[in-house]
């Protein structure tokens, strides 16, 4: 049988091997979920739930709605923590203030909140790009911390600024065990995952990545600029905002400005850069790249007995020395690389 597809033949054999490696991955991802639900939550230590994989869901919904922003739509920005804090400081307050207010509706109106900020700072990306506005950006960073730290009522009037966040209850039930977090995490982060995956096959992901590819050519064959960038700032944002509750009421269990700092911003760009810019996996795998790099580093120094001064700088340097590799080397990270192994594996050991 002989499909006709873009002027050109196709055989069906052809056709297969282009469905395989999507059957593939569906198999590969129902198998990630299978062990990431009934495996890790009761094989896993407490330490590792909540050092390790708790953050790395976090970090990895912060990484993609960043890519949301820079990877699909091509918006540059450097104040991803600035709207994690936005979000984790607004569900603070909205439960603080409204009592009986559900757990989950508390991190979506956080969200909320985080994406009007994203919308109120986007509007510089009608006019400017690239550097200036990854400095406009920047300066978002800036003015939502000095915010916290200067309007009292955001932080409940605390004199040290650093509050503990209530318990996290769903219909009654206590999410305080490592185990019934990394669940209630996992299941936020898969949801808005599946969400992105599909939103990015939708109208309006194209949108985004013709507003990228080209911005004028995109404007002149119909799409609106000025919503098709406001909405990437929305997204993003709210991505961002839900991963900054998180990050406090699982990780943390305070919300305080410093927790939210220019570091944190430049950490989860490295995600990105690392993992892949525009790709979802990318997302996931720069973000445990760079949670588990760390820990890596310090079992080498301890193995090594590395001097302290040595030992502290071991991560910044290999930080630097891998976002210069892949942007030389691979500037897809560490998604492209996993797509050429699969079809490296899928042909072997009889390509044809």
């Amino acid at each position: 049988m002989i499909y006709r597809e873009a002027g050109q033949f196709k055989t069906s054999y052809q056709a297969d091997n282009q469905i395989f490696p999507i059957r593939q991955d569906r198999l590969a991802l129902t198998a990630t979920l299978l062990v990431a639900v009934f495996l890790l939550p009761y094989f896993a230590s407490p330490y590792m739930l909540s050092a390790i994989l708790i953050p790395f869901l976090i970090f990895a919904l912060a990484a993609l709605g960043l890519n949301i922003l820079t990877g699909y739509a091509g918006q540059l920005s450097l104040g991803t923590a600035a709207f994690m804090a936005v979000g984790a400081f607004a569900s603070y307050n909205f439960m603080a203030r409204m009592p009986g207010l559900p757990l989950l509706v508390s991190f979506i109106l956080g969200g909320l909140c985080a994406a009007m900020v994203g919308i109120a700072f986007g509007l510089p990306s009608l006019r400017i790009r690239g550097f200036y506005l990854a400095a406009s950006t920047l300066a978002t960073q800036f003015f939502v911390v000095w915010c916290l730290t200067k309007i009292p009522y955001l932080t409940n009037y605390s004199s040290s600024g650093v509050i503990t966040v209530q318990k996290m209850s769903i219909l009654g039930y206590q999410f305080d065990t490592p185990q019934s977090k990394y669940l209630l995490v996992l299941a936020i982060v898969a949801g808005m995952a599946l969400l992105a995956k599909n939103m990015i096959r939708s109208n309006v992901g194209r949108s985004w990545m013709a507003v990228r590819d080209m911005d004028m050519a995109a404007e002149v064959i119909g799409f609106r600029l000025m919503r098709t960038k406001l909405l990437a700032f929305a997204v993003s944002s709210f991505y961002c905002g839900v991963a900054g509750a998180l990050y406090a009421y699982a990780y943390l269990g305070t919300v305080e400005p410093e927790a939210y700092n220019l570091d944190l911003s430049f950490r989860i760009l490295f995600m990105i850069i690392i993992g892949g810019v525009g790709s979802i996996l990318g997302s996931f795998l720069g973000a445990a790249f760079i949670v588990l790099l760390p820990v890596v580093l310090n079992t080498i120094a301890h193995g090594l007995a590395l001097p302290t001064s040595v030992a502290s700088n071991l991560e910044l340097m290999v930080f630097g020395a891998l976002i210069i590799f892949f942007l030389i080397v691979e500037p897809h990270g560490l998604a492209r690389l996993w797509q050429i192994a699969k079809e490296k594996l899928r042909l072997w050991p009889f390509p044809h």
